[in-house]
């Protein structure tokens, strides 16, 4: 596996294109904007007590991870529409698995997919389960290994593509 096959993830169109527009925007205007708060900010003085110029350099800093952040993903992210509407488990699906007795459904895949707004929870298919479930159908049943250790079993519910 290549690098780059190891890192990417799936993202729709929808998806990629709000990405895109947010590193558009925090690379021209939030840069612009943060630079002229730090200015502001060191034009008021000593700048060890100085609570804007910190403020403002921690918020650069956050941003600046945020920036990395999306253009590693954007770089790396397999673009397409929503995956086939056939049940069988892979990035894009919205999942109902069973395990311990309950039912759970969730997102596989990046939680940059999902609108901000929604409540749905998301596991990303390089997880040990989200792993073991690719390629899983509705009814069958897939073994992980937990982080401590415990061999986790699930079935599979249902599998359906993820719809904004």
């Amino acid at each position: 596996m290549t690098e780059t096959a190891k890192d990417a993830s799936y993202l729709t169109q929808d998806a990629y294109d709000r990405l895109r527009a947010e590193l558009t925007q925090l690379t021209d205007e939030g840069r612009t904007e943060i630079a002229r708060r730090i200015e502001a900010a060191r034009e008021e003085g000593d700048l060890k007590e100085n609570g804007g110029y910190h403020a403002a350099k921690e918020e650069q800093g956050k941003m600046e991870a945020r920036i990395r952040q999306l253009e590693h993903l954007l770089q790396n992210a397999v673009v397409g529409t929503a995956p086939a509407d056939d049940g069988i488990v892979e990035p894009g699906m919205v999942v109902t698995v069973e395990m311990f007795g309950d039912t759970e459904t969730f997102l596989l895949g990046s939680r940059e997919i999902i609108d901000e707004d929604e409540k749905l929870d998301v596991y990303s298919e390089k997880s040990p389960m989200g792993a073991a479930l690719m390629g899983a159908k509705p009814g069958d049943t897939v073994t992980y290994d937990a982080p401590n250790g415990k061999q986790i079993e699930v079935k599979v519910v249902e599998a359906k593509p993820y719809q904004a």
